[in-house]
């Protein structure tokens, strides 16, 4: 498979492609442009969970929008999302890292099961 994936733990994933997350913050940066799947990791981020509720009326979110955690697919792909740029400022208010990926168009696909890996890789399975 020639696509590229991005592994993303939740509740960050469900957030880009739900709920208007348009920046992915990372530690490093990326020359890369393109559509990437968005591959949600097993590993939950339960503190960005708790964040994700404490602000959802600034993040312009439904709390009862947002899934229980164990609602959450993990351990796969979920969707796929361009990446335009790579920034190390923002007004977003979904910046807050030392780089961020700034992503246009979230598109939810069927859950594909799928083994992550770091940084930008290329997924062992066909994804759509």
């Amino acid at each position: 498979m020639s696509e590229r994936a991005l592994s993303i733990r939740q509740p960050w994933a469900w957030a880009i492609l739900r709920a208007g997350k348009d920046v992915e913050n990372r530690d490093w940066r990326t020359s890369f442009r393109g559509r990437v799947l968005v591959h949600a990791a097993k590993t939950f981020d339960a503190e960005g969970y708790a964040l994700l509720l404490e602000h959802a009326d600034f993040l312009r979110i439904d709390p009862a929008e947002i899934p229980a955690p164990e609602k959450f697919r993990r351990g796969g792909i979920v969707g796929a999302v361009t990446i335009e740029d790579c920034v190390e400022t923002s007004t977003s208010p979904w910046f807050a890292g030392r780089y961020g990926f700034v992503l246009t168009g979230p598109e939810p696909l069927p859950f594909v099961p799928c083994r992550g890996m770091p940084g930008l890789f290329r997924p062992e399975v066909a994804a759509r």
